[in-house]
């Protein structure tokens, strides 16, 4: 699971302004913040041998993240083409000279160019962060004029052409359906083909969980015959096509079922030529490995993407659980749901990362402490793991994270068969928490003029904190109740006692089920949610926080910050909530409004949130928390969520969990707080998402080089025009 920072601070104080309210969620500002990833300390002091396993495994890594264009809208591959066809002809200076001649003016092509990076960052025309879609901020017939007199217009007129004519009008359209992500009527989804409803999704989940196929690679295509009766395609990514090969797992999957009456066909072969790439490069970086760990979970990587097998990418997993403190860190894979609309399809993403030894210092001790911490959550011990499987935990500097954006931690693989028997890892991404996350006093909305200073001190820190907690003991904690194929249980049905009903258990997964399976499209933000509380309770604890090294007070100061950070990040998150569809667009936002609600509920003046007017005259808002009042009146009732979020998960409780996560989640206008009005306060105080510019690597001769470039637009875009040209096979 990733971990996206709360109530992110980003450059634009501007875009508010510039415009009806409606426009500015689609595009993205001028004067969008940029920052560059600094790993330079990092990569000095790599061997050579481990440079040239970071090398190839970022070229992995950076051809994978091109099924992310894939997975994400119809026009998302076209537009990526068009642009790289663009920039690799004419750099974005030359560009310029070019755009400007053909009378836009500099506000216009900036406007060109941070739509572009806005591509490259999230792989794609829709945020990573919202599921929103954005488009350029000029006129649409201006930048047709410069992509048709472009020098790539001149090199390779029909193409560039062609990818307008496909591209163009889709780039700019902002008719509802295809304002969001969504299934269906709701939004626009290529997971899914576009005839598909949530019905069908519900079916195929079903089907696959008879045939006990994840649906993490996997795309949904549906075809209505001539009578009207449906058909459907279930497409594993894999290398391998139709062509018969040598028989493997996958091999006896490949066929037509009928699955309640309805046909169902599992072919594979999705993303073939982008995972080929992969996989050249994955065998490369294998004569590298710097253990035979390493070397296993590279080639079960390769299985998997060649043959399409999930089984094979867990085997992979547990040689890359088994390889503790490597110098440098990656995986690679399907792996979060976050962006499936029914959140069981995963999302291509790779990094690769170096291991930065005084924070990992600080996880270990963390980690060393876990046992202990874990008796401090608020369920009973037959509702936690029956054994502890000590993780690694280490702080990263990324060098390359490809995929629609870059978390600020993760705690992986998310196989819950393995979380439950083999373990996990946890990272902390220390590099991208430097940048991403830095603070700006006047860029801070919704926050006490006394509370600002404070709060900038110690967001940093506090963060580092609540990170270490939520990969490590939220999402490293809890029991899954389990009957396998065999019908034994994997807790004792006679003696656990459900702690909210006081009865035995009722309910539990059953053979094949999964907790995204079964909580589908609640099942990301509720672990997030039950993640983030765990992180605010346990920093409570005095132990928790002189292993980073905060005492006295200090320490009340961080855990101060730590929670007004939370209870600010849930009404900044009424941005991410769509109240035409009365749906959440974000995991994590969700999640933090929901510990809002729970937070506002305990009453006592804990969380007071007021409706004012700014200085600019317009409508503002002002969150307040008593620190007085966190450990008697917060604790207590996060303590009460957090054991029903825990006991609804371990037994399966579908229903429950829904009636509780979804009662907390409903946003409505409804007094003291007025959530649908705030939300126009919030959309009109708004922060743009900072862009991240990533570094390269260049191999000439066997010596592997580190590009970096600067912290602008421009500078992003020519980072991506430095990747491998995967649409001429370029590769090294």
């Amino acid at each position: 699971m990733g971990e996206p920072e709360a109530g992110s601070e980003f450059a634009n104080g501007a875009a508010a302004a510039a415009g009806p309210m409606a426009d500015t969620q689609y595009i993205l500002p001028n004067d969008i913040g940029v920052s560059s990833l600094d790993c330079r300390e990092a990569f000095r002091l790599l061997s050579p041998t481990e440079r040239l396993y970071a090398h190839h495994l970022s070229r992995a890594a950076w051809y994978g993240g091109l099924a992310v264009l894939l997975q994400t809208s119809p026009e998302a591959p076209y537009i990526y083409a068009l642009l790289s066809r663009l920039f690799r002809a004419q750099d974005p200076d030359q560009l310029r000279q070019h755009a400007l001649a053909e009378g836009l003016t500099e506000e216009e092509y900036q406007a060109f160019l941070v739509y572009a990076a806005g591509v490259y960052s999230n792989m794609g025309n829709y945020k990573s962060f919202g599921d929103t879609k954005f488009v350029p901020n000029l006129p649409k017939e201006k930048l047709e004029q410069v992509i048709l007199g472009s020098e790539a217009a001149q090199q390779h007129p029909e193409e560039v052409r062609g990818l307008w004519q496909t591209c163009g009008e889709l780039m700019f359209s902002l008719e509802p359906r295809l304002q969001h992500l969504g299934l269906g009527k709701e939004g626009i989804t290529t997971y899914f083909s576009g005839n598909c409803t949530m019905e069908d999704a519900k079916l195929a989940q079903d089907f696959l969980d008879s045939q006990n196929l994840s649906a993490y690679n996997t795309r949904l295509f549906k075809e209505v015959d001539g009578e009207g009766k449906p058909h459907y395609e279930v497409r594993l990514a894999s290398v391998l096509g139709s062509e018969p090969s040598l028989d493997s797992e996958m091999t006896s999957k490949l066929k037509s079922y009928e699955f309640r009456g309805s046909p169902f066909q599992v072919t594979r072969g999705d993303y073939a030529p982008i995972l080929q790439k992969v996989v050249e490069q994955l065998e490369k970086a294998k004569v590298y490995a710097a253990n035979s760990h390493q070397g296993q979970m590279l080639a079960h990587y390769i299985e998997s993407f060649t043959q399409g097998s999930i089984e094979a990418h867990k085997r992979g997993s547990r040689f890359w659980i088994q390889d503790k403190g490597p110098i440098v860190e990656s995986y690679i894979g399907f792996i979060e749901s976050y962006r499936d609309p029914f959140g069981s399809r995963g999302e291509f993403e790779g990094f690769v990362a170096v291991v930065n030894k005084a924070m990992s210092a600080k996880f270990e001790r963390l980690v060393a402490s876990a046992e202990q911490l874990l008796k401090e959550l608020p369920w009973p011990p037959a509702f936690e793991k029956d054994k502890f499987l000590t993780p690694d935990f280490t702080s990263l500097d990324v060098l390359t994270f490809a995929g629609s954006g870059i978390p600020a931690g993760i705690n992986i693989p998310n196989y819950d068969d393995l979380r439950q028997t083999e373990g996990f890892k946890n990272v902390s991404l220390g590099n991208v928490l430097a940048v991403a996350y830095a603070t700006q006093r006047e860029k801070l909305t919704f926050l006490e003029e006394d509370d600002k200073d404070l709060y900038i001190l110690w967001k940093g820190p506090s963060f580092d904190v609540q990170v270490g907690l939520h990969e490590l003991l939220g999402h490293g904690s809890g029991k899954l109740f389990v009957q396998d194929e065999k019908g034994a249980f994997n807790f004792d049905q006679e003696t656990v006692i459900n702690p909210e009903t006081g009865e035995q258990i009722q309910s539990w997964y059953r053979s094949g089920e999964t907790w995204d399976s079964k909580f589908s499209t609640i099942a990301s933000s509720y672990e997030e949610c039950r993640a983030e509380s765990v992180g605010l309770y346990l920093c409570l604890h005095p132990e928790v926080l002189e292993i980073f090294g905060f005492e006295g007070a200090d320490a009340e100061d961080v855990i101060y910050v730590n929670w007004l950070n939370m209870v600010r990040a849930g009404l900044l998150a009424l941005e991410f909530y769509t109240p035409e569809a009365s749906n959440w667009r974000q995991a994590h936002m969700q999640a933090r409004f929901v510990i809002l609600r729970v937070l506002l509920e305990a009453g006592e003046g804990l969380v007071t949130i007021t409706p004012t007017t700014g200085s600019d005259g317009r409508p503002d808002a002002r969150v307040r928390l008593d620190r007085s009042k966190i450990r008697s009146v917060g604790k207590p009732a996060l303590e009460r969520f957090l054991r029903r979020l825990q006991v609804l998960k371990s037994t399966g409780d579908v229903a429950g969990g829904r009636a509780l996560y979804e009662g907390y989640a409903a946003v409505t206008d409804a007094p003291p707080e007025c959530f649908l009005t705030l939300r126009d306060t919030v959309l009109l105080r708004k922060e743009s998402r900072k862009l991240i510019v990533q570094p390269n690597t260049r191999l000439e001769d066997s010596d592997v080089q580190l590009l970096e470039y600067e912290a602008s637009a421009a500078g992003l875009i020519r980072s991506f025009c430095e990747h491998p040209d995967a649409w001429k096979g370029g590769s090294d």
